[in-house]
Formats: structure tokens, C-alpha cells, sequence
């Protein structure tokens, strides 16, 4: 199944997040990420939604969103004309054993400690998810004590916004 992440504007009103996930449920997409924000107006927020699915089910899906009565636009987002990121919280056990490499593969993946005692380290990280998988998957060779990890916020490059789609 084809990836595919969506912006959606809507009213900033009490139940939109329920009805807007709600009805990827209905269609029975998976939810990958999700994040939701005011957004530079008070009135909106945008929820960025990545799912997985056939062409013809997101278009359905799209299609129905759009008759939510609080939703007032939505933007198909790709990769090439966007810039996505992605907030990682890693907390790793302090070994000092493996506390060198784990501060050296840190350093290489730009990530930052931001947190340091006796029994773990805490290191954030911010990137694409392909970024933030990879150092995930370099870490299991330690021992990871927990995971947090944000969804995928991005915008579109250039002058085109959520709000020029549907003219408000």
C-alpha cells in the first residue's frame, strides 16, 4: 500500500479531531501519524494526517471529508514540494559500556542530549521520518528504554498555503 499524507483546515471547534478520524476509521484507513495545531489563526487548526491506501480509497476518503461541515480545506502533500519534520525523544539506558557509541551515533544523526543522569540519557532528535527511523533502528542495538516520537509536521514549499486552496 501506497503512503500518502494530508493537511486538513478545519474550524477550531470542540469534536472536529473525532469526526475527522472517525471517518479514516469508517473507510478503514491505519492512522501512521497524526498531529494537530492552532494554527496562525486562532479560528483554524490543521491536522496533518498520514495514512496508507489504494488511489481510489484516499480520493473516497478525501471526497467524504469534504462534507464535514467543519472542514475547510485539504491539501494532498508529497514530498518533493514540501518540508516535513518529525520531534524524536529517545531515552537509553547510561551503560558505560556502550555510553560512547551511543553518544557517537547520537552526534552523527545531529541528535541533542537533552537529558543526562546516572541510569539513562535522553537524546532528541528532529528530521524526516526516514531520519528518525534509521537512528532508531541503529539504537536497538542498545538497550531503549522508551520511545516518544511526534507526527509529521510540514508545509508546502513556496507561496501555496492550506488557506489558498479554498480561498477563505
Amino acid at each position: 500500500m501506497k503512503k500518502f499524507t494530508v493537511a486538513i483546515l478545519v474550524n477550531n471547534q470542540f469534536g472536529v479531531l473525532n469526526r475527522v478520524t472517525s471517518m479514516f476509521r469508517r473507510r478503514q484507513f491505519n492512522i501512521t501519524s497524526l498531529t494537530v495545531s492552532e494554527t496562525e489563526s486562532e479560528s483554524f487548526s490543521r491536522i496533518t494526517v498520514q495514512s496508507e491506501g489504494d488511489e481510489v480509497k484516499k480520493e473516497q476518503l478525501i471526497n467524504q471529508l469534504y462534507k464535514l461541515p467543519d472542514v475547510c480545506s485539504i491539501a494532498e502533500l508529497d514530498n518533493v514540494d514540501t518540508v516535513g519534520r518529525e520531534l524524536l525523544l529517545i531515552k537509553m539506558r547510561n551503560d558505560p559500556a556502550v555510553r560512547g557509541d551511543i553518544r557517537s551515533a547520537s552526534t552523527a544523526y545531529e541528535g541533542k542530549v537533552v537529558d543526562y543522569t546516572k541510569e539513562s540519557i535522553i537524546i532528541q532528535m528532529v528530521g524526516d521520518s526516514r531520519k528518525i527511523d534509521n537512528f532508531i533502528n541503529l539504537m536497538r542495538d542498545f538497550e531503549i528504554m522508551e520511545i516518544c516520537r511526534t507526527g509529521l509536521v510540514t508545509l508546502q514549499r513556496g507561496s501555496t498555503t492550506i488557506r489558498r486552496v479554498t480561498n477563505l
